[in-house]
C-alpha cells in the first residue's frame, strides 16, 4: 500500500479509500475542493500501485494497514473517512476496529451484505476477463471500461496497476468483499453516517446494504440516486458527490 498526501497536516483528516479496479487518481476533483480546508489522505491499496506489482490479501489487512498509517502520523481523529464500493467495505472495517475516533463516515455503495457463492464467482470471472484483456489492450473491453466504469482520463493509471494485477488478487478482492457480512460497530463515538448509492445494476447489493445499516445505525443518513449506476456519481460527476458530502458534514 502507497500514501498520497495533500494539504497541510495541521487541518482536520480526510480519508478518501478507492474501489476494486480504480486508481486513487479518481479523487481528483474531491482532493483538489478538500485540500484547502482539510488535511487529505489518499491510500492506493494493494494491488492497484501503478510503480510496481502488489497483492491484495484482504480487506481486513487493508483496514489495519490504514489505521497503523494514520496512528504513525500522530493523528489521532478522523473528521471525515470516505469509501467508495470495496473501500467502503474497508472504511467500515476500520470503524469496527474503533482505534480511531471518526468524525464522520461516507460510505458509497459499500457492499456489506454476503453474497452467494454463484455471485462471487460470475464476478470473480469477469474482473479477471476485465484485466486479461486490458493487458492485451483489447479495444471493445478497454471502450466498455471507459463508458461503464472510469472516466478516460484515469485510464492510464489503470493500465499502470493492471498490467502487474494477478488473478490471486483479483481472487481475494472478490472473495473479501462477497464474503464478509455486515458487523455492527457499535457506533461508539457518537459518529455520523452518510451512505449513498444509486439505483441501477448492481447496486442492490449497496441498497440491501443500507436497509441492513439503518436497522442498527438508527441515525444514519441514505441518500440515493435514482439511475445512478454503481459508483458512477463520485467517478463521473465529481462535483455533485463533493456537494452531498460537503453538505452533510456542515449540518
Amino acid at each position: 500500500m502507497e500514501f498520497h498526501t495533500f494539504g497541510n497536516k495541521s487541518n482536520k483528516a480526510v480519508v478518501l479509500i478507492h474501489g476494486v479496479l480504480t486508481p486513487w487518481q479518481i479523487w481528483g476533483r474531491q482532493i483538489e475542493i478538500l485540500k484547502e480546508k482539510y488535511y487529505v489522505i489518499v491510500p492506493a491499496l494493494d494491488g492497484h500501485i501503478e510503480e510496481h506489482g502488489s497483492e491484495f490479501t484482504s480487506v481486513e489487512k487493508e483496514a489495519q494497514q490504514i489505521d497503523d498509517y494514520i496512528c504513525k502520523d500522530s493523528i489521532k481523529s478522523v473528521f471525515a473517512l470516505c469509501g467508495l464500493s470495496m473501500g467502503g467495505v474497508i472504511a467500515h472495517k476500520i470503524f469496527e476496529r474503533n482505534k480511531l475516533r471518526i468524525e464522520n463516515l461516507i460510505l458509497d455503495g459499500a457492499p456489506l451484505v454476503k453474497m452467494s457463492f454463484i455471485a462471487e464467482k460470475v464476478m470473480t470471472g469477469a474482473y479477471k476477463s476485465i484485466i486479461h484483456k486490458s493487458k492485451l489492450r483489447d479495444r471493445k473491453t478497454l471502450d466498455n471500461f471507459k463508458r461503464d466504469f472510469l472516466p478516460e482520463r484515469y485510464l492510464e493509471n489503470y493500465l499502470k496497476f493492471a498490467d502487474t494485477m494477478s488473478d490471486t488478487t483479483v481472487e481475494n478482492m472478490l472473495h473479501s468483499v462477497c464474503a464478509g457480512d455486515f458487523t455492527p460497530a457499535g457506533n461508539p463515538d457518537g459518529t455520523r453516517i452518510l451512505y449513498l448509492h444509486g439505483t441501477k445494476g448492481n447496486e442492490v447489493y449497496s441498497i440491501k446494504t443500507a436497509k441492513k445499516m439503518k436497522e442498527h445505525y438508527t441515525n444514519m443518513e441514505v441518500k440515493c440516486f435514482d439511475g445512478y449506476k454503481h459508483a458512477e456519481l463520485a467517478v463521473y460527476e465529481p462535483d455533485k458527490w463533493i456537494d452531498t458530502v460537503v453538505s452533510f458534514l456542515h449540518e
